[in-house]
């Protein structure tokens, strides 16, 4: 059987329907005329979305880690996570929030986290529909409780658990976050509200308001995918607000790739070459500016 073509006005209709419409029958129908009939549609819709049978790339069952779900205080009630780090760890280690895409704490969400510990660093991947109930099976319905969030009290959330990771009896107390899409934009609100945030590292995110850059202490590394229109016409003004005001910010665009890049679960979507390039600076980055 011959691999469905995927074009990138397919992507284009899945990013539309992930981060705007949340209509799926609507993208299906648009999926279904692009892609000639909806047994076509049928096939492609897949392989555009992410899937959780792939998200293991370190089993949680890895020795090299130890990972547990907890419970810890946000700003208005207690907070869920997954915390991992280094089995074999014999000091404190510089701590690092891995915050989720818009579909909430997912497996491959916590996979990242288990990378991340692998790395060097506490990791945290806190749930923000914690406030909500917690984040549920149904993807379509974590975007659109993602989306009912209000905006204050999610980074009020994000500030505590900076506070949270500052604290923790195994942690340098120095605290990096590191988010994608969703969690990018929050990493860039992050920035703004926590002057303790020591280095934040956004995957095709939403840009901090321009006004509000002069708050921002935190070292950013912004990753940004060049297919990506939608998001990165944000970018010529948060850089200039950057560079303005002295922030210590490096930007990349990764030619002809798309928003998403680094999610392996999404086989449309997923670059490698992108997605190794970023993590290594992602690491490189984290490491020195929390040493």
């Amino acid at each position: 059987m011959n691999k469905p073509v995927i074009t990138q006005a397919m992507i284009d209709a899945y990013d539309e329907y992930t981060h705007l419409s949340l209509d799926r029958r609507r993208f299906m129908e648009t999926l279904t005329g692009l892609a000639g009939s909806a047994a076509a549609a049928a096939t492609i819709a897949p392989l555009l979305a992410a899937s959780s049978a792939k998200a293991e790339i370190i089993a949680d069952t890895d020795n090299r880690i130890v990972g547990e779900d907890i419970s810890y205080p946000g700003a208005d009630g207690d907070m869920k996570g997954y915390l991992v780090r280094p089995a074999n760890m014999t000091g404190k280690l510089p701590a690092v929030i891995v915050i989720h895409e818009n579909r909430g704490l997912n497996p491959h969400i916590r996979d990242v986290a288990r990378r991340m510990a692998l790395e060097g660093f506490i990791a945290l991947a806190p749930d923000f529909l914690s406030p909500s109930g917690g984040t549920p099976v149904d993807e379509d319905k974590a975007r659109e409780m993602i989306g009912a969030l209000d905006a204050g009290e999610t980074n009020a959330d994000a500030v505590a658990t900076v506070a949270f990771l500052e604290q923790h009896a195994q942690s340098t107390g120095k605290v990096g976050a590191i988010g994608f899409c969703w969690g990018g934009g929050l990493v860039n609100r992050l920035a703004v509200n926590s002057p303790d945030l020591k280095a934040g590292v956004a995957y095709y995110g939403a840009q901090a308001k321009a006004e509000d850059v002069p708050k921002i202490k935190a070292a950013l590394l912004l990753h940004y995918a060049g297919l990506d229109e939608r998001i990165n016409a944000g970018i010529d003004a948060y850089r200039k607000a950057l560079t303005d005001n002295g922030k210590d910010a490096t930007i990349y665009v990764y030619d002809g790739v798309n928003h998403a890049f680094n999610n392996d679960t999404s086989a449309a979507r997923y670059d490698k070459a992108a997605a190794d390039l970023a993590w290594s600076r992602t690491v490189e980055f984290l490491k020195a500016k929390l040493a």
